[in-house]
């Protein structure tokens, strides 16, 4: 619903262009992650800093987007559905910016390994990208749809992501507590980990936003803590 006067078709059409340009912004954002893991998986030095130079492109995509939600919000005048919609695309906006920030974070850590030699391949960490990447795309899918369904599946993915990178934080441990030369590139690593698992936190914020905005109900889907074993 709309202020008296707006023609429904030509803010549908607005609307419509907001949710196709926040795909847009999320189809960068998923790029710059895989870049970036890859780069730290093969010690690309050279994607890293691409990654890191694009990331002022996702802050710029992010800031336009952003102008015109607030633009659609102030001279519409949305009511209910609509303007949960509106809102929730300034949220997740604002999250894919993160994201973007957690994906250069991780194409600084392969420039500072860069002196280093590699302390072993890295397969729980693109393992845990891989997993983070469809979680964020399915989640941008869900919102522009309004599955209800895929936000609740999304949701829970988060539990692969935690278990992986308890599983990485233990194994580098190991590495650094048998050997303290290690401790410096086993640290970097752990910090990467801990981009996707931050990454993968922001997707469920994601989730959680649409989850609002299809039902209307803060509630949708359970806390954190009603999540927890024993909450």
């Amino acid at each position: 619903m709309t202020a008296p006067g707006q023609p429904r078709a030509h803010y549908d059409r607005q609307l419509d262009t907001l949710r196709r340009d926040l795909l847009m912004l999320g189809s960068v954002t998923e790029k710059a992650v895989a870049r970036a893991v890859d780069a730290l998986r093969r010690r690309d030095s050279a994607v890293a800093r691409e990654v890191i130079r694009e990331d002022r492109n996702i802050d710029e995509r992010s800031y336009d987007l952003e102008e015109r939600a607030l633009l659609l919000l102030a001279t519409q005048q949305p009511l209910a559905t609509d303007l949960r919609t509106i809102a929730a695309t300034l949220f997740i906006i604002t999250e894919l910016e993160r994201i973007g920030d957690y994906a250069e974070g991780i194409a600084r850590i392969t420039l500072m390994l860069e002196p280093y030699p590699p302390l072993k391949p890295l397969i729980d960490i693109p393992r845990m990208a891989e997993i983070v990447l469809e979680m964020l795309h399915g989640s941008l899918a869900a919102f522009v749809d309004g599955d209800l369904v895929a936000c609740q599946a999304i949701w829970h993915r988060d539990d692969e992501v935690d278990a992986l990178y308890d599983q990485v934080y233990r194994e580098l441990l190991t590495y650094m507590l048998s050997d303290p030369g290690t401790i410096e590139r086993a640290t970097r690593l752990i910090w990467a980990a801990h981009n996707l698992e931050r990454i993968a936190d922001r997707v469920t914020n994601i989730c959680e936003r649409t989850a609002f905005v299809i039902t209307g109900n803060p509630r949708a889907l359970p806390s954190d803590e009603e999540a927890a074993p024993g909450g």
